[in-house]
Order: structure tokens, then C-alpha cells, then sequence
């Protein structure tokens, strides 16, 4: 894994569930539309795989409730191209009852991600390794608490 930069030890390594993202591009307000603010805030660092990125871009443009939100759907797929740590995972994981909810826990696990931030708190049950779940709004909640501390 590469180094952790030592000038902001608060930086959070998250890996979004597509659910949080699609929310964000399909109601601009709301607690998904926040957290990915904290993301063009340069708050949380997001952190992607090759499989990740396949399922984002498959769900926000192929959509069909998404289609009048194109626009907004690139923007969230651009910010997220231009901040995001892109990880290839060396193994596969059998955590999630979904498969496809395998990827996420695959690239957190490479990332060394701090949270997997889902609006599916069903879907993602356990945490794994040092990756622990949370909803948007408890990752809203933490870092509040966090800049409370600083």
C-alpha cells in the first residue's frame, strides 16, 4: 500500500457503495449529497478499484430513473476521477452475501479504507480487517465529531 500522508493524519480512506452515490446524483440535497461534498472538500479521500469504477459508471449513466440527471451524474464520476485513490485488489473476498457487494470490500481491503460508506446498511453487515460500515449519516456525524476534537 502506499504511504499515508503524515501532514493531515485526519484524512478518512472511504470506499462509497453505488447506493450512496446514486442518491447523491438523484436528490442534490440530502445526507449522500453532504457526504459527497466532504469528498470536493477534499475532507474524505475515496478510494476506487477498476470493478468499483465499472459499477459506478453502469448505474449512474445507464439508469433509467438517472437519465434526466446525466449532467450531474458526470459531474459526481469527474470529481470522483480526479480525487480518488484507485487501488487493483490481489484477492477476492467472500464477506457479503452479494457478490457484487464483494468488490467493495476487495478495494476497501487494498485501499486500507477507513469505512465503507453505504446506503444498504443490509447488504454490508460486517466489517473486515480494519474497515468498518457506516451510513451517510453517521459518516457526517464522525466527522463532525472529529473537527469537535481538532
Amino acid at each position: 500500500a502506499e504511504e499515508k500522508n503524515q501532514t493531515t493524519p485526519t484524512m478518512i480512506r472511504v470506499v462509497f457503495d453505488t447506493s450512496v452515490l446514486y442518491s447523491a446524483v438523484f436528490k442534490q440535497t440530502g445526507l449522500p449529497a453532504a457526504v459527497f461534498d466532504l469528498v470536493v472538500a477534499g475532507l474524505v479521500i475515496p478510494c476506487v478499484s477498476p470493478a468499483v469504477l465499472a459499477e459506478y459508471r453502469e448505474v449512474l449513466l445507464e439508469r433509467p430513473a438517472l437519465r434526466p440527471h446525466r449532467r450531474r451524474a458526470l459531474q459526481v464520476l469527474d470529481s470522483l476521477d480526479g480525487v480518488a485513490i484507485l487501488v487493483t485488489p490481489t484477492q477476492t473476498l467472500k464477506v457479503s452475501d452479494h457478490e457484487e457487494d464483494n468488490r467493495f470490500y476487495e478495494c476497501a481491503e487494498a485501499a486500507e479504507a477507513d469505512y465503507i460508506v453505504t446506503g444498504n446498511l443490509k447488504h454490508f453487515t460486517k466489517p473486515h480487517k480494519n474497515t468498518k460500515i457506516l451510513n451517510a449519516r453517521q459518516l457526517l456525524e464522525l466527522l463532525a465529531e472529529t473537527r469537535r476534537k481538532e
